[in-house]
C-alpha cells in the first residue's frame, strides 16, 4: 500500500474528518438539489422547449455549485488548519512545517473540499436525468414532475441518512428535508409571470 493511500485510509477513518466531510458534502448535496429543482421547475415554467436545454442549463448551475463547494471549503479549511497550526506552534514552542501533523491537516482539507463538491453534483444531475428521455419516453411535463419526485428522494435520502447516524426517527428527518423540495417546486408555480 503507498503512503498516500495509507494516510488517506487513516483519514477516513478519523470521525473528527468524516463528521466535516459529511456536513459538507449535505450541506451543499441539499443546496445543489434545491437549486435543481428551482431551474427545472422555471425552464418547463418558461416554456423551455426540450430536455437538452433544461440540462445544458441545470448543468452549468452543477458547475457553479460544484466550483463553489470545492473553492469555498478548500479556503476556509485552509485558514482553519493554519490557525490550528499556528496555536499549537505557539503552545509547543517549535515549527510544525512539514510533519505529520501538518500533512493530516492537508489530506483532510482535500477530503473535505472533495466532499463538498460531491455533494451539488449529485444533487443537480440526479433530478437532471430525466430530461435525458423527454422526447422519447417523456413530456416536458412528465420530465419535471419525475424530476422534482428525485430530488424529493435525493433530500430524504440526506435527511434519513443524517437522521440514523444522530439517533432520530430516520423517516422523519427523510420527511423533514423531503418537503424543502416540495416547497421550492410550489414556490415556483406560484411565482408570478
Amino acid at each position: 500500500m503507498s503512503p498516500n493511500l495509507g494516510s488517506l485510509r487513516t483519514l477516513l477513518g478519523r470521525e473528527d474528518v468524516l463528521s466535516i466531510a459529511r456536513r459538507y458534502f449535505v450541506s451543499n448535496g441539499f443546496d445543489g438539489t434545491l437549486t435543481c429543482i428551482g431551474v427545472v421547475v422555471g425552464a418547463v415554467l418558461s416554456g423551455i422547449p426540450d430536455g437538452v436545454t433544461v440540462i445544458k442549463i441545470g448543468a452549468g448551475a452543477a458547475v457553479g455549485l460544484g466550483t463553489s463547494a470545492v473553492w469555498s471549503v478548500w479556503e476556509i479549511e485552509r485558514a482553519e488548519t493554519k490557525a490550528e497550526i499556528l496555536r499549537m506552534e505557539r503552545a509547543m514552542l517549535t515549527d510544525l512545517d512539514d510533519t505529520r501533523v501538518q500533512r493530516e491537516q492537508r489530506g483532510a482539507r482535500v477530503i473535505h473540499a472533495v466532499a463538498s463538491g460531491l455533494g451539488p453534483l449529485i444533487g443537480v444531475l440526479i433530478p437532471l436525468s430525466p430530461f435525458a428521455v423527454e422526447g422519447a419516453l417523456l413530456t416536458m411535463v412528465q420530465a419535471a414532475a419525475v424530476s422534482v419526485a428525485l430530488g424529493v428522494g435525493v433530500l430524504s435520502v440526506f435527511g434519513a441518512y443524517m437522521g440514523s447516524i444522530s439517533g432520530q426517527r430516520w423517516y422523519v428527518a427523510a420527511a423533514r428535508m423531503g418537503l424543502a423540495g416540495l416547497v421550492v417546486a410550489a414556490i415556483n408555480v406560484f411565482l408570478p409571470g
